[in-house]
């Protein structure tokens, strides 16, 4: 394994994670601030990108969410679950890491709301003065373990 890799796959097919304990905190910390979310703001600006609207017809967005708003809900939850309870881990099954990708794109999609991240947004050279210079390394560091994860599932 490369040394600043985080995430790969090994030879016999296990995901592979090799955290310091200050990103493992990390990672909980962000899992548990989205869960938060989830639970006490629901009208907060980042769940709007986490559940944009199926519907142009509000009659039948309300139909949707009725029908399906805590099954989405639960997916998210126990994704996030599902990261937090296996972030001290060294291996995951193949379950857990697609639990953990789901879980990485929505703390990213919540980060980069909160940061205001668009598709032009250059996320090198962070100025330190930048109002979101936090979220937005966050939301790198993020991006960076989603594409780590990602290779490793594709690999072999």
């Amino acid at each position: 394994m490369e040394l600043d890799r985080r995430i790969e796959r090994a030879a016999d097919g296990a995901i592979v994670l090799r955290f310091r304990a200050e990103e493992r905190a990390l990672l909980r910390e962000v899992c548990e601030e989205l869960e938060e979310l989830l639970t006490e703001r629901p009208a907060d600006p980042a769940l709007r990108r986490l559940f944009p609207p199926a519907y142009d017809d509000e009659q039948d967005e309300r139909a949707y969410r009725d029908l399906m708003g805590d099954e989405l809900m639960n997916g998210r939850r126990r994704a996030l679950e599902t990261l937090a309870g296996t972030v001290d881990a060294e291996r995951l099954t193949a379950e857990e890491a697609e639990a953990w990708l789901r879980a990485l794109n929505d703390l990213r999609l919540a980060i980069g709301t909160r940061a205001e991240v668009e598709e032009d947004t250059l996320l090198e050279g962070i100025r330190p003065d930048d109002p979101h210079a936090l979220d937005l390394e966050l939301y790198a560091y993020l991006s960076w373990l989603q594409e780590q994860l990602v290779e490793a599932l594709s690999a072999g």
